[in-house]
C-alpha cells in the first residue's frame, strides 16, 4: 500500500489540475495527449525500474567502498539527497547531448502541454539508462532504503515541476528547480533550449553554467520539432530507436474517428488501474502470475493508444485482453479477487462502449 497510495496521490493531483485548467481557466485539454502520458511507460517502466534497483543493491553489496557505512541514517540520507541531485544534473544534461540517451528522453520532451500529467510521460527504457550515473552512490555505501526514499522525494518534487498553474515561486527560485523554471527546460526555442537539467536544486545550472531564468517577453514554446505525432506507445517508445539506428520510419496511417469523451480518459484510468494492482501484486503474488499481470498492464496501454487513434485493432485488442483476463480471474487463485472482478466487469463494459458509433467522433 506504501506504493500504491502515492501513485494514487499522483492520479488525483493529475484531475484536479486538469479540472482547474478546464473548468476554471476556461483552457482546452488534449484529453488523448493526457491518457497517453498516464500510461506511457507503464507497466514496462516499472518493471525496468524493478531492474534498477537490483542492480543498484547488487552493486552496494558487492563492490560498495563503505565510506558513510559509520555515518548516522540520518547524515547518510541528507548527503544521499545532495548527491542524488547532483547526479541527477548530470544524467539529465547526457541525456541531452547523447544520441542514443536522447533517444530514450525524447519520449518526455515531445509532449507540448505543459501539465501536471507531462511529469508522468516517461520513456520504457528510462530507468535503465539511469543505472551507471547512480551507481556512485552504491559505491559510496549509500543503503538501498535510502536510495530509494531519496529518488522517491526527488521525483516527486519533478512530477509537481511540471504543473501548469504555477507561475513563479517567490524565494524558491533562487533555491530550487521550481515550475518555472522546468517550463524553461521544456522550451525549444532559443534562450530556452539545453537549459535547466537540475531536478530538484538550482544550484547545479548555476555553478555550471546552464541555469536559464523564464522571460516575460519570450513565451515558450513547448515540444520537439520532429515528433511523429502517435498515441500509440509501442511507436513513440521506439521510433527514436528506429530513427537512430537508421531505418525507414513506418508511416503511420491517419484515422477519421477517434473514441471521445468520457470514453477516451475512462480508458487511461482502466489501465493505469492495472499498474495500481501490478505494484499491489509484485510483493505476494507467485512470479507467474505476477507476469501474466504484467502482460496484461502493458498490452493494456498499447491498445488505449489504438483506441485513442480510432484504430479497429484497438477496439478488438481492447475487448480480447479484459476477456482473457477474465479468463485468468477465472482459472488462477490470485486473481479470483472481489476488486478484480469489480475492475473486470467495469473494463468489459467500457470495451462493450468502444463498439458503439456514439462513442467515436470524425476528426476533421
Amino acid at each position: 500500500m506504501t506504493l500504491i497510495i502515492p501513485s494514487i496521490l499522483l492520479l488525483v493531483m493529475v484531475a484536479i489540475e486538469a479540472f482547474v485548467l478546464r473548468v476554471v481557466q476556461r483552457k482546452d485539454i488534449p484529453w488523448h495527449q493526457l491518457v497517453f502520458n498516464l500510461n506511457s511507460g507503464h507497466t514496462i517502466m516499472w518493471l525496468f525500474r524493478g531492474i534498477e534497483i537490483a542492480v543498484f543493491h547488487a552493486v552496494s553489496v558487492r563492490f560498495s567502498f563503505g565510506w558513510v557505512d559509520s555515518w548516522s541514517t540520518v547524515a547518510q540520507f541528507v548527503l544521499a539527497l545532495l548527491f542524488w541531485d547532483f547526479c541527477f544534473y548530470w544524467m539529465h544534461r547526457m541525456h541531452h547531448k547523447l544520441g542514443m540517451l536522447w533517444a530514450v528522453h525524447v519520449v518526455h520532451h515531445e509532449g507540448d502541454h505543459f501539465s501536471l500529467s507531462l511529469g508522468i510521460r516517461n520513456s520504457w527504457y528510462s530507468s535503465l539508462t539511469s543505472i551507471p550515473f547512480f551507481l556512485i552512490l552504491a559505491l559510496v555505501g549509500i543503503p538501498l532504503e535510502v536510495f530509494i526514499a531519496v529518488g522517491a522525494i526527488h521525483y516527486f518534487v519533478q512530477f509537481y515541476n511540471h504543473n501548469g498553474l504555477v507561475k513563479k515561486s517567490g524565494v524558491l527560485e533562487h533555491i530550487m528547480i521550481t515550475p518555472s523554471h522546468h517550463r524553461v527546460h521544456h522550451g525549444k526555442n532559443a534562450p530556452y533550449l539545453d537549459r535547466n537539467f537540475g531536478g530538484t536544486l538550482v544550484f547545479w545550472d548555476k555553478m555550471f553554467g546552464t541555469f536559464q531564468a523564464e522571460l516575460d517577453e519570450v513565451p515558450v514554446q513547448f515540444g520537439t520539432d520532429d515528433h511523429v505525432k502517435t498515441d500509440n506507445i509501442f511507436w513513440a517508445n521506439n521510433l527514436p530507436w528506429l530513427k537512430l539506428l537508421g531505418f525507414k520510419l513506418p508511416e503511420l496511417r491517419i484515422t477519421t474517428h477517434r473514441l471521445v469523451g468520457v470514453w477516451t480518459w475512462t480508458a487511461g484510468l482502466l489501465s493505469f488501474a492495472i499498474l495500481l494492482m501490478y505494484i499491489h501484486a509484485e510483493v505476494s503474488w507467485p512470479l507467474l502470475d505476477r507476469n501474466l499481470l504484467l502482460a496484461y498492464g502493458a498490452l493494456a496501454a498499447i491498445t488505449v493508444g489504438g483506441l485513442s487513434e480510432g484504430r479497429s485493432w484497438g477496439k478488438v485488442g481492447w475487448t480480447a485482453i479484459h476477456c482473457m483476463a477474465l479468463g485468468l480471474a477465472l482459472t488462477r487463485p490470485q486473481w479470483q479477487d472481489p476488486v478484480i472482478y469489480l475492475f473486470l466487469v467495469l473494463a468489459l463494459a467500457h470495451a462493450a462502449a468502444t463498439w458503439r458509433s456514439a462513442s467515436w467522433a470524425k476528426v476533421a
